[in-house]
C-alpha cells in the first residue's frame, strides 16, 4: 500500500527519509493514514440495518470514551466519526496511540472472522493493515510499532527486526503466555516512562521464559528459583550442550550478570531518600538484551532432542 510515487522516491534520495526516530508527536499525514487504514481493515456495510462495522465502531468509542473518562471522544453522534476525530486532532500522543492500539485489536480480531468479513467486505486483510501501519511509523520517524496486540516503543530498528519481533513470536505460545505478558508489560512501561518497572518485568519475563522450559522439561526447579538458580538447572541439564558450553561463557556471563544484576541494583528495590533516575537508554539495553537471551533460551530448548 506503500506506493513508490515520485515524490517519495525524491525524499530517499535528499535523504529525507528521518533515521531519529521521535516519541511525543503523531504528525497530522500520518493521523490521515492510519484513518485510511481502519477504513480499510474493517470495511463497510453501514448501509445495512444491522451494521456490523457500526457495531465495531461503537464498541471501541465506549471502549474508550470509558477509559478516558468522557462521555464522547468527539462532537459528533457518530461513534465512528468521534473515533476518527481522536485519532486526527487529539493532542495527548498516549491516547492517540492507545485509539490506534485499540482500533487494530479490533482489525485483527474482526478480520479474521468470516461471518463478520463476508458483509463488511474489508478491503486489506489484518496482516497488510498491520504491515501497512508499521511502515508508515517508519515512514514518518515515529518510533513506535503494533506487535502482538500492542503498541512498543522502538529505539533500533535492527534490534527490533532482529530480537524483539522474534521473541514476541516465540512466546506466543500457550506455554510462555507469563512470559510474553510480562515482556509486552516491560515495553509498556519503557513507552510509559517507566523505567525500573520495565526492568522488573524484563526480569520477570526471563525468569518465566526458563520456567517454562523447565516445566515442560520436566527439570526440577522451585517456584521461587531466581534468575542464576535457574539458569543453573538450564545449564546443568545441558540446555546448550557440554561440548559447547565453553564456547558460551561470554553468553552465560550476559545472562547471569546482565538484566538479573541491572535489575538487582537498578530496579526491584526501594529508592531511598533520593529517587532514582534510570537513564532510557540503559532501559533499552535490558530490553534488547532481555529479548536476546529469551530467543536464544527457547531455539535452544527447540534444538534438543
Amino acid at each position: 500500500m506503500l506506493l513508490n510515487l515520485f515524490s517519495r522516491r525524491q525524499r530517499k534520495l535528499r535523504g529525507e527519509v528521518p533515521d531519529v526516530y521521535r516519541y511525543d508527536e503523531v504528525p497530522q499525514a500520518l493521523r490521515v493514514q492510519i484513518v485510511h487504514i481502519l477504513e480499510d481493515g474493517l470495511g463497510d456495510d453501514s448501509y445495512a440495518g444491522d451494521s456490523k462495522s457500526e457495531h465495531c465502531y461503537r464498541e471501541m468509542h465506549k471502549m474508550l470514551a470509558r477509559e478516558f473518562g468522557v462521555f464522547q471522544l468527539g462532537p459528533h453522534r457518530d461513534a465512528k466519526r468521534n473515533l476518527f476525530e481522536a485519532i486526527l486532532s487529539e493532542q495527548d500522543v498516549e491516547r492517540v496511540l492507545d485509539c490506534v492500539e485499540l482500533s487494530f485489536r479490533f482489525v485483527v480480531a474482526f478480520g479474521n472472522d468470516n461471518s463478520y468479513t463476508y458483509y463488511t467486505k474489508p478491503r486489506q486483510k489484518p496482516e497488510d493493515a498491520v504491515s501497512e501501519l508499521n511502515n508508515r511509523f517508519r515512514e514518518h520517524g515515529v518510533g513506535f510499532q503494533f506487535e502482538s496486540g500492542e503498541i512498543v516503543r522502538v529505539d533500533s530498528e535492527y534490534l527490533h527486526a532482529e530480537a524483539v519481533k522474534p521473541t514476541l513470536a516465540v512466546l506466543h505460545d500457550k506455554r510462555f503466555a507469563g512470559a510474553e505478558k510480562e515482556f509486552l508489560s516491560a515495553h509498556e512501561h519503557y513507552r510509559s516512562g517507566k523505567s525500573e518497572e520495565a526492568i522488573t518485568d524484563s526480569l520477570k519475563a526471563l525468569e518465566s521464559t526458563m520456567k517454562s522450559i523447565c516445566a515442560k522439561r520436566k527439570w526440577t526447579y522451585k517456584e521461587t528459583d531466581t534468575a542464576k538458580s535457574l539458569l543453573d538447572v538450564c545449564f546443568r541439564e545441558e540446555l546448550i550442550p557440554s561440548y559447547l558450553q565453553s564456547e558460551f561463557t561470554s553468553l552465560r556471563s550476559v545472562l547471569e550478570s546482565g538484566v538479573p544484576t541491572v535489575r538487582n541494583k537498578q530496579g526491584g528495590h526501594g529508592s531511598g531518600p533520593v529517587p532514582r533516575s534510570v537513564p532510557p537508554h540503559l532501559v533499552s539495553y535490558v530490553l534488547h538484551l532481555t529479548a536476546a537471551s529469551i530467543l536464544f533460551l527457547v531455539e535452544a530448548e527447540r534444538a534438543l532432542p
